[in-house]
């Protein structure tokens, strides 16, 4: 029986499709009879199960697939039977059907021993975000999230940095090429802080605000032991009405205890960011020496952690633009940035940067 030789059924009645059946199942069985040879053996499964030209393949082409939906079940159970009769004759004259050749392709040995699977476990940067987020999460902060390509507007203008403030200098800023056409503030760049969602929050949210901001950033850094191109910050945002600095200081005193112990001491300096007015940097006392001097406080038993201060009433002007809540005469708010790889090689007693980025298991496989 060749393809061609395959009629196509008129009619789909109990008796037509037991004779359409029984002919093509006797035709397999005379073909089976004659099996007398690997070759033939191959030729066989060929001929009834070939992917393009088996004829097993056409009679479901040609009777399955054309049969009236109410025909398709009766169809349907006995092309299976069929294909059993087929794999079953194949199996008798050669020991192996289809399915046992696939099998014996994709054998295995079951003596050997199994492929240990390595349980996952956060990466110590990510840990150590989280646990920064849980820490304000518990004081009522909700977590902002934007774009690591901001624009210049977002990243430095709306953060009261002009075209031309010499603090601009201080951040080495990676910035997308060709864009020489483009006004300043609408040129692309990779933010260099994650203040820009402080901004995008305050246009999008009227006061009161709380949040915390967790996420990459880039500078244009070499590579040493403490720096890295690319590494992570969490920011905080307060704003409401008689927001002061003594709710700052006791909001990021709670959060060091919180991270580091009830025993850790904090203290302000004064210091300069351009959206801050006062600033200040916040230490903590040391945690490797309790406060009496070591090697990693250069003996003065403090450790440089973060900058906050109360939000410059011109950085409300610029969120005013759009929330006319915004009115520094009313509102009051202070912002706080840390680094949380620096903090996480404290935590973690990690000497240099470059091993959060390296991928080495050995490493990370230490934080399991």
């Amino acid at each position: 029986m060749t393809n061609e030789a395959i009629p196509n059924l008129t009619a789909f009645d109990e008796a037509a499709l037991d004779q359409a059946f029984g002919v093509v199942g006797q035709q397999a069985r005379n073909n089976a009879a004659s099996l007398d040879s690997p070759e033939a053996a191959e030729a066989f499964r060929l001929r009834w199960f070939g992917r393009k030209q088996g004829l097993l393949n056409e009679i479901s082409s040609r009777w399955l697939n054309s049969a009236p939906p109410e025909f398709k079940k009766p169809v349907g159970e006995r092309f299976k039977k069929l294909k059993e009769l087929v794999e079953r004759l194949l199996h008798e004259a050669t020991g192996a059907g289809p399915s046992d050749a696939a099998l014996a392709a994709e054998s295995i040995d079951i003596t050997l021993p199994g492929t240990r699977r390595l349980t996952g476990a956060e990466h110590p940067i990510t840990r150590t975000l989280n646990e920064i987020t849980q820490v304000f999460a518990a004081l009522g902060y909700s977590v902002g999230v934007g774009p690591e390509v901001e624009t210049d507007y977002y990243n430095f203008e709306s953060m009261n940095f002009p075209p031309d403030h010499p603090a601009r200098d201080t951040q080495d800023t990676l910035v997308v090429a060709g864009q020489e056409r483009r006004p300043l503030r609408d040129r692309l760049l990779l933010r260099t802080h994650t203040s820009p969602v402080q901004m995008r929050t305050m246009e999008l949210q009227p006061p009161p605000v709380r949040i915390i901001i967790p996420g990459k950033i880039h500078r244009n850094d070499a590579a040493d032991a403490t720096h890295s191109p690319i590494f992570h910050q969490v920011e905080g945002l307060c704003v409401d009405t008689n927001i002061t600095f003594s709710d700052l200081k006791g909001t990021l005193d709670h959060a060091m205890k919180a991270l580091f112990g009830s025993a850790v001491k904090t203290r302000f300096f004064p210091s300069f960011f351009p959206f801050t007015e006062p600033s200040a940097d916040l230490q903590i006392s040391c945690i490797f020496c309790g406060g009496k001097g070591c090697r990693k406080c250069k003996h003065s038993g403090w450790i440089e952690l973060l900058g906050c201060g109360m939000v410059d009433p011109a950085v409300f002007a610029f969120a005013a633009e759009k929330q006319a809540a915004y009115d520094a005469k009313k509102i009051s708010g202070f912002a706080f940035g840390m680094g949380a790889d620096r903090i996480a090689m404290m935590k973690y007693g990690v000497s240099e940067m470059g091993q959060f980025f390296a991928g080495d298991m050995r490493f990370l496989g230490q934080f399991a």
